[in-house]
């Protein structure tokens, strides 16, 4: 058996998620016909990129209160115990346990979220956007990072039964990451 080496645009070191120029985001239905979209505005991360894929790492976390759909009253209603309950649980975070090239440029992770007191496994989608160095001297990666979740696997069951036999706001979360980060070492 041989295994074929896949080379990535990324050099080997610490990359640290930029939040001015990054998105951690999400989007659910809402009464079953339209999407609500929301991200959080506070947040950290970091790729441990390594000369065998294998030992890389990624993980960050976000602070719940930083919650924003636009929409104030509902963004209090997030932050309540009847979905993130922040004052409880103020992080939401993420832990690779594996990282593997699909192609040149994009990966599967595996990893662990924890959300609401509550850690399972999650598949993310992560594509490598492109590469380059700031007018500062800094290189940088641009990532995007797709996936979707179950609200009830991490203990959010609020819901509100429709006269049309839908709820108020789906089970399923899609996640969309965007993320710029700054190589440190």
């Amino acid at each position: 058996m041989s295994t074929t080496e896949v080379v990535t645009p990324l050099t080997t070191g610490t990359w640290s998620v930029d939040p001015a120029h990054s998105r951690v985001g999400f989007a659910v239905r809402h009464m079953g016909i339209a999407t609500i979209r929301g991200e959080f505005t506070k947040f950290e991360g970091t790729l441990e990129v390594s000369a065998d894929l294998s030992s890389a790492h990624a993980g960050g976390s976000v602070e719940v209160a930083s919650v924003f759909t636009n929409e104030p009253q509902r963004d209090e209603h997030l932050r309540s115990p009847d979905f993130f309950d922040a004052e409880q649980y103020p992080t939401i975070s993420f832990a690779s346990t594996a990282i593997e090239p699909t192609d040149a440029t994009s990966f599967k992770v595996t990893g662990n979220l924890t959300i609401h007191g509550v850690t399972n496994e999650i598949v993310l989608r992560a594509v490598i956007q492109g590469t380059d160095v700031d007018p500062w001297g800094n290189d940088r990666v641009g990532l995007e990072v797709t996936g979707e979740l179950s609200r009830s696997d991490y203990g959010m069951d609020f819901n509100m039964p429709l006269s049309s036999g839908a709820v108020l706001v789906s089970d399923k979360v899609k996640l969309a990451i965007d993320i710029s980060a700054i190589k440190q070492s």
